[in-house]
């Protein structure tokens, strides 16, 4: 079915009360387009600009930060190969949000067998085979086993932007199966990846206050999976290893994390043998926006229409 774009007279803010609400609003006004699969949308242009807006600013600020020490832009497939994948320990946190890649390799016979069981409505993946890749559940994987060895002097900086997947269906539109995150990394000493972390949360937080979002930096963990996460997610709140900024979205509901800081100490070091330039294992630590959540954290506190928003918040997106 196809879905005319909305115009502006049509985004009047509606009243919402709950995560299926406020989907059935953006999918109203056509800033979201359902796909029949849940938690999956296309998105409109008006979405997009405001996802785009944010990007450009997180790209003046990462020039901001680096003070001369640019970051490198690196840009992967929202893929990544899965011996590589089998080293970072997902499948054993996180098998429920995985993603896998099949595809067909079998004989012209095979292909007639499928066929058949597909004509008849019968389960005919059971006919595919692993590819070489899966799914790319952050968007700052596919970076570290490309660094393997010993980082240059003062380690490295790394600017991501990509296409991440989670199964994770929901009705809750910020919790999509397919989203961008603006990631920004750092390789080197436990120091340089600590200094990172504390830096990019403030200046995360300050980016997200200009654009009247009301951002709360909180420790939070990870979704590890079953009764051995429990230890998982104690420790990591313990260590602080991770932290998130959240923002209101649904009114009445739990804040939603539009940003994520983590500090993974040396565990992609050694998973993939990359060392500091003084020959230690080197640590990690990235900050991620997500840029579809921050674009509906903007829309849930500001209207539907940019052209009501605020003068700051339509200047910095670069709106007008």
């Amino acid at each position: 079915m196809c879905v005319e774009p909305a115009r502006h007279s049509d985004l009047a803010m509606p009243a919402i009360e709950g995560y299926a609400a406020f989907r059935d609003a953006l999918l109203g006004a056509g800033l979201l387009v359902a796909t029949g699969v849940r938690g999956l949308y296309g998105r409109s242009g008006l979405f997009e600009r405001v996802c785009e807006g944010f990007d450009a600013l997180a790209t003046r600020e990462a020039r901001r930060v680096a003070q001369g020490s640019d970051y490198e832009v690196l840009r992967f497939p929202p893929l990544i190969h899965r011996g590589d994948y089998a080293k970072i320990d997902h499948i054993r946190n996180f098998p429920d949000l995985m993603g896998s890649v099949h595809t067909f390799l079998g004989s012209e016979g095979e292909h007639m067998a499928m066929l058949e069981k597909f004509e008849a409505g019968e389960d005919w993946t059971r006919s595919l085979r692993p590819a070489e890749v899966m799914l790319t559940p952050a968007i700052c994987y596919p970076l570290y086993p490309t660094a393997a060895g010993t980082l240059p002097e003062g380690g490295r900086r790394v600017d991501l932007l990509g296409f991440a997947f989670r199964h994770e269906p929901s009705d809750d539109p910020a919790r999509m199966q397919v989203f961008r995150q603006r990631e920004f990394v750092r390789l080197g000493t436990p120091e340089d990846a600590i200094a990172h972390r504390d830096e990019w949360l403030a200046r995360g937080e300050e980016l997200l206050a200009r654009l009247g979002l009301q951002p709360k930096r909180v420790v939070a963990n990870d979704p590890f999976f079953g009764r051995g996460g429990k230890l998982m997610k104690a420790t990591q709140r313990e260590q602080e290893l991770k932290y998130e900024l959240v923002a209101q979205i649904v009114p009445g509901e739990k804040p939603t994390a539009v940003s994520s800081s983590n500090y993974h100490l040396d565990h992609f070091g050694l998973a993939f043998g990359i060392r500091s330039a003084g020959g230690g294992v080197a640590h990690s630590a990235c900050i991620g926006f997500g840029l579809e959540r921050i674009a509906l954290a903007l829309l849930a506190t500001h209207g539907f229409d940019p052209k009501v928003w605020p003068r700051e918040a339509r200047d910095v997106l670069a709106l007008d």
